[in-house]
């Protein structure tokens, strides 16, 4: 019986490779002193672990999702990752418009997921 169901796989995987992917885009903005070209090839790097995680996800997920819902989720876990990432390593306040506009993006994916 595996760990996690055929839902909850590409779920995981999608938390893994966002976490990944908004270190390497914004982990080097509490070290503005790292050159360049340093910040350039260690992001490329946690880019690399990011889409070993990321193109696993949707392969295993089409399997269960559509494309769309895929995405979405894909939005929603890269919104949650950038707030908790940006709250506790950048230190920056989290403020009620940037709730607002994510409780939109949440009812946007509220209706990617139901049919009417």
């Amino acid at each position: 019986m595996p760990i996690l169901s055929s839902y909850l796989l590409p779920i995981a995987l999608l938390i893994g490779s966002n976490i990944f992917m908004t270190t390497a885009w914004y982990w080097h903005l509490r070290f503005k002193e790292v050159p360049i070209l340093h910040v350039i090839l260690i992001s490329w790097g946690l880019a690399l672990i990011e889409y070993c995680l990321a193109v696993p996800a949707n392969r295993l997920g089409s399997g269960v999702y559509s494309p769309a819902q895929l995405k979405t989720i894909q939005e929603v876990v890269t919104l949650v990752i950038f707030a908790g990432f940006s709250v506790l390593y950048l230190k920056e306040s989290f403020t009620w418009n940037q709730g607002v506009g994510f409780a939109f993006i949440a009812v946007g994916a509220y209706f990617i997921f139901h049919k009417f």
